[in-house]
């Protein structure tokens, strides 16, 4: 071999050698001497399974709250297949090198194998990382067994709270399978009655829904007043309908609400100032002022270092119905679902033993939450007195021991009956009720 041509190949392998200790500095991946592209898959859907684990992953939020971490995912993990996990960024187009993730199972678990995840990431120092992946540290990083995750909140981490485009979010933890309850759906939980209490959006995981209900929820979601998210968990996980193992068995506690609340939270922390959390047969009731956006603001101003305000839980048995069929509208036989304004009856709780709450909370100041409480968070609770808010929760009764004159005769319901009608008639043409 010449010369010349040994001198060249010195310099090309010069070349290289410094090519890849400038990637490893800079936080790019290198095989074969070219830089992997990335994300070669990006993930389009709503559950990932992560490969080589018995993991699954939700969702990637830019969270700059937790020294020396600035990504958290959020995934549901099996807690008996602990395994060390690292992170890889896509960083402009190339993949970076693998750095420790640090996973954070959350408390709450009521005995199933699975249980809502954090997992945060430190992106590297250069690195514009617009995906994430998670790869167990046994595998070696491929573009074909990594999922990327896109980064949400990038750009909205830095946008301040007073700026937010809106105030109050509410937060549905789970549309169960097959839910086809048009006329709850429209008359009270995630449509109407909520607009009229002044809440600027919703936010619904959606498992199945009847072909009716999902002709409403497409009318909404038109508006921009919904958000419907896919939430396809039965195609992975065995559901559980209770929320405690040891009486109803399964994967994962009550259809994973715990992972669509915590989602839900991250998803509206750079969108909305406060942020609802019930389910679908709730609403959270403001006695004392005419909308939910008053009602803050006031508990706000009379507590300024709260940020997770408690509701409690009242029951309205839909055993008992209005004997004056005031509100039994010829217009509303038919559709599916239950006419709400005819359950005025409500129950006493039984204060002996655990009672329920639901939250209203600032995302902002929020890490982790569980159903009835939040679980980690800045600045303090605070329970709201029952004859200033509570939840009208129209379900089969709790205490069915209760005769009908030893429950309470509670009309509020009706002091929006001249609103919540026609708009609801409304909602019902134009999903083709």
């Amino acid at each position: 071999m010449s010369f010349k041509r040994k001198l060249c190949l010195f310099a090309v392998a010069t070349l290289v050698v410094v090519f890849v200790f400038w990637s490893s500095r800079m936080g790019i991946t290198v095989f074969m001497g070219l830089p992997t592209m990335c994300p070669g898959q990006p993930s389009e859907e709503t559950i990932t399974r992560l490969h080589g684990t018995k993991h699954l992953l939700v969702s990637a939020y830019a969270d700059r709250r937790v020294s020396g971490k600035d990504i958290r995912i959020i995934g549901i993990f099996n807690r008996y297949s602990a395994q060390e996990l690292h992170c890889v960024f896509c960083c402009q187009g190339s993949m970076s090198g693998q750095s420790p993730a640090t996973v954070l199972l959350h408390s709450d678990n009521f005995g199933y194998p699975y249980v809502t995840t954090d997992v945060l990431c430190q992106t590297p120092a250069g690195c514009k990382g617009s995906h994430v992946a998670l790869v167990p540290s046994q595998l070696r990083a491929t573009t074909e067994n990594l999922a990327w995750l896109p980064v949400r909140n990038l750009k909205e981490a830095e946008q301040e709270e007073a700026r937010l485009p809106f105030n109050l979010t509410v937060c549905i933890s789970v549309l169960f399978e097959n839910f086809n309850n048009v006329l709850q759906a429209a008359d009270l939980y995630i449509l109407e009655m909520y607009r009229l209490l002044g809440v600027n959006k919703v936010v619904i995981y959606n498992i199945s829904s009847g072909p009716e209900l999902d002709r409403l929820l497409h009318s909404y979601s038109q508006e921009g007043f919904l958000e419907t998210v896919p939430w396809p968990i039965n195609w992975h996980l065995t559901l559980s309908h209770g929320w405690l193992f040891s009486e109803s068995g399964g994967d994962l506690h009550y259809f994973r609400q715990l992972t669509t609340l915590n989602e839900c939270i991250y998803r509206s922390m750079h969108q909305s100032r406060y942020v609802l959390l019930n389910d679908l047969d709730e609403i959270i009731m403001p006695y004392q002022h005419d909308d939910l956006p008053s009602l803050i603001s006031d508990l706000q101003q009379q507590h300024p270092d709260v940020h997770e305000f408690r509701i409690e839980n009242h029951i309205f048995p839909k055993t008992h119905v209005e004997p004056s069929g005031k509100f039994q509208l010829p217009q509303w036989e038919g559709v599916p679902g239950l006419n709400i304004l005819q359950h005025i009856y409500r129950e006493e709780p039984d204060y002996s033993i655990y009672h329920p709450y639901k939250m209203i909370v600032r995302p902002r100041l929020v890490e982790q939450t569980s159903v009835h409480e939040v679980l980690k968070k800045s600045g303090k609770s605070y329970k709201v007195p029952r004859e200033v808010c509570r939840i009208i929760h129209v379900r089969t009764p709790l205490r069915a021991s209760l005769k009908l004159e030893q429950l309470h005769m509670d009309m509020r319901l009706w002091d929006f009956h001249q609103k919540l009608i026609p708009s609801v008639n409304q909602a019902l043409r134009r999903a083709g009720e």
